[in-house]
């Protein structure tokens, strides 16, 4: 008989216990194949008279439900099967729902409420959460381009409010308990070690009438929810509030329509289509919403949109289990203690995301007022994470604790691996080395570096065995990649353990040959040389950012090379060129912006205006600098297509490179790359995926047909034409 997913026990007081807990599993997850036992046993508990009312709760010890099982749906091939898929778990829940009419169920919430895991919660009469950190309630269906397909589009705005149930459900982001709490999501928050003692005494009292949960309507006390932020208008405000004003409804789906196609542009369909389901719910009642929900969640389920973001979590749960080396007897030596020189921007991000994950920091620059600045930088960010509840002010107090700082190597002796992120400079980063090694003769050196080879970097080492790339992306708290660089003497056993850390500190980890560029500057070089020689050849600054902004990138490579910095981006323009020759060479002529001090944003001074603008709304560009430029101030922009192929396709083609040399271990890692580390558009894949989905004989064509025009920077990588030439695929599972 094959293992049960569901268990019913009897506590005392006439109260039942439904533990689920899916078998060789490490948390639960809701698959359709459940329904008939869960069914059976609501049966059972229905008609058994000892049984007055019912806590639902999990077996697993840090995990409440995860959400449906995402392998399952990816193998549902119509929208029709989507669709009866989630029939099949709104009737689920229904019955849930009315068996808690006649015996109260109170579901007892610890670890992850998730997805379906909320709305089985949502169906219980009462919820209580534990205060464990590990307990995050959410609907984040729209991050795999889904919406809830359990009643969740139904349930959860009746319960909290439209505003506050949007807010959710539009964005897929999760909650805290005490947030819960204040949302009136759960009931109860308590310790974990009560949670089932106190569920069974709720349960018993529900039953016996002495509890009455309290489901007035939940008011925006703490201010209008962040995806409708963009309303200003006070009266627009006061009729968002009152939701059982027609008026105030109509309003408010009105503005969330508009904020999200102002964000999504049209690329993502699920947070409309939730949108949609919601409305219609509370227009025209929860049968026709339920409707809805299942015709929505159907067709989106084998979308395009929706499969490339499935891959996308797919590819990044496979790295959290890659040690990052293929020996699997290589395992990662333990890392106790950090060491960090330079507190720049870069170092003091890096310190703060190490002391976040409990790691004590050594944090070293030059002199106290550069070491002052990196701390007061981190502690700024902790306050930040304190205002937002995200942080007690112990725990604020307890990571500033473990983050020491010196401007000598004191402390460094006992440090397990040093990263360096100091001045992108050969000549500092080897001298830095030297010293890290003599004063730490046994730790790992990181550096840090965005484009200088890790080989070059270790040339005086000792211990080159010792010394790897880890490539931290900026701002470090926010950017989910690291890229780490494996040199040709850096050993197994150090690639694992700085991808152990990488992990432990939150991050995305990919790992790549060394080389110019590594992986994700190497691709972005060409792809900025493209908006470049567009800009020169008379296209305007802004036709060129809005093409690759509608593409789906969240800035031009206009805008980015400003953000990042003119002449820093000409510096990497040159080391690229001189690693690649005429292929990565930049067009002439952006000497003279930087000789006329236009820097970006850091000066104030780039193609965009600084002085006296907003923060928000739409940046203007700086005329003048079209006077240093081929062309003046006349510009002739070329389609928004052409602009957007022209870079993308020279982003795809170095891509191409990287996997045939051998840069990337997989395409895999280079969609992850480009997306979490570039800004590449979740919904077309990766580059990988993006050129599958054209095939590579049309993208070999392409760049033909511009290599005809423009010259040798578009011959196509060898990869793409060897594909072409065979109809064979990036990716085997097609």
């Amino acid at each position: 008989m094959a293992a049960r997913t569901f268990r019913l026990d009897t506590l005392r007081g006439g109260v039942g216990a439904v533990f689920m807990d899916v078998p060789g599993e490490p948390v639960n997850t809701l698959r359709g194949d459940f329904a008939d036992e869960l069914e059976e046993l609501l049966r059972r508990a229905a008609d058994d008279a000892a049984i007055t009312s019912i806590v639902f709760t999990s077996g697993k010890p840090d995990g409440f439900i995860a959400g449906a099982d995402v392998q399952a749906l990816q193998r549902l091939r119509t929208a029709e099967e989507a669709a009866a898929l989630s029939r099949g778990g709104q009737q689920a829940m229904a019955r849930l729902e009315e068996l808690g009419k006649r015996k109260p169920i109170v579901a007892a919430i610890h670890g992850a409420a998730l997805g379906g895991g909320l709305e089985v919660a949502l169906a219980c009469t009462y919820r209580i959460a534990t205060d464990d950190r590990r307990t995050q309630l959410g609907q984040p269906e729209v991050q795999l381009g889904l919406i809830p397909g359990a009643g969740g589009t139904q349930r959860l705005p009746r319960l909290i409010g439209i505003a506050e149930a949007l807010d959710l459900i539009l964005t897929g982001k999760s909650v805290r308990a005490s947030k819960a709490r204040r949302l009136g999501l759960v009931d109860e928050v308590v310790p974990r070690p009560i949670l089932l003692d106190v569920a069974r005494r709720r349960a018993a009292e529900l039953a016996s009438g002495a509890l009455r949960p309290d489901r007035s309507r939940i008011h925006l006390g703490g201010g209008v929810p962040r995806v409708l932020k963009e309303i200003a208008d006070p009266e627009v405000l006061q009729a968002v509030a009152l939701e059982d004003n027609p008026i105030g409804r109509r309003i408010l789906f009105q503005q969330a329509r508009k904020t999200l196609r102002r964000k999504t542009r049209g690329h993502y369909p699920a947070p409309e289509k939730a949108l949609e389901a919601v409305r219609i719910g509370i227009e025209q009642g929860m049968e026709e919403g339920l409707r809805a929900e299942a015709e929505r969640f159907g067709e989106l389920v084998v979308s395009e949109v929706s499969r490339r973001l499935v891959e996308i979590f797919f590819a990044t749960t496979a790295l959290k289990k890659d040690t990052g080396v293929d020996d699997p007897s290589v395992k990662p030596a333990p890392v106790e203690k950090v060491g960090m020189i330079g507190a720049g921007l870069m170092g003091a991000g890096i310190a703060y995301v190490t002391a976040g994950a409990g790691i004590p920091v050594r944090l070293k620059d030059k002199d106290d007022a550069a070491l002052a600045r990196g701390l007061r930088q981190i502690a700024g960010m902790l306050d930040e994470r304190v205002k937002r509840r995200r942080l007690t002010p112990q725990e604020r107090d307890e990571k500033l604790a473990i983050i020491t700082g010196t401007t000598d190597w004191s402390g460094f002796k006992t440090c397990d691996v040093i990263i360096e992120a100091v001045f992108e400079d050969l000549r500092v980063k080897q001298e830095t080395l030297r010293e890290a090694e003599r004063e730490a003769p046994s730790a790992i050196f990181a550096s840090n570096t965005s484009s200088i080879p890790i080989a070059r970097i270790a040339e005086p080492s000792a211990r080159p065995e010792n010394v790897v790339g880890m490539h931290f992306f900026s701002p470090v708290d926010k950017m989910p990649l690291l890229e780490v660089v494996r040199a040709p003497r850096t050993s197994a056993q150090t690639v694992a353990t700085v991808v152990g850390l990488g992990k432990r500190v939150g991050k995305t980890v990919i790992v790549v040959k060394d080389g110019p560029g590594f992986y994700t500057s190497r691709i972005l070089a060409p792809y900025m040389n493209e908006a470049s020689f567009l800009l020169v050849e008379g296209a305007a600054v802004e036709d060129i950012d809005a093409a690759l902004v509608d593409f789906g990138f969240p800035v031009g490579p206009i805008q980015l090379l400003d953000e990042v910095g003119i002449d820093v981006g000409a510096k990497v323009a040159h080391v690229m060129s001189e690693a690649f020759g005429e292929r990565m060479k930049p067009p002439d002529g952006f000497d003279k912006l930087v000789l006329d001090g236009r820097l970006g944003r850091k000066a104030k001074k780039g193609f965009y205006l600084y002085e006296d603008v907003k923060e928000k709304g739409p940046k203007k560009v700086d005329a003048n600098v079209y006077d240093l430029l081929p062309g003046g101030r006349k510009r002739n922009s070329p389609p928004r297509d052409e602009i957007a192929e022209r870079c993308v396709l020279q982003m795809v083609n170095e891509a191409a490179h990287c996997l045939g040399e051998q840069i990337l271990r997989s395409p895999r890692d280079g969609d992850i790359g480009a997306i979490f580390g570039l800004g590449w558009p979740p919904f077309r894949g990766g580059p990988f995926r993006y050129a599958e989905s054209l095939g590579a004989e049309h993208i070999v064509q392409r760049l033909g047909s511009y290599r005809d025009r423009f010259g040798v920077r578009f011959t196509p990588a060898p990869m793409l034409v060897e594909l072409a030439r065979s109809g064979g695929k990036f990716f085997k599972d097609r």
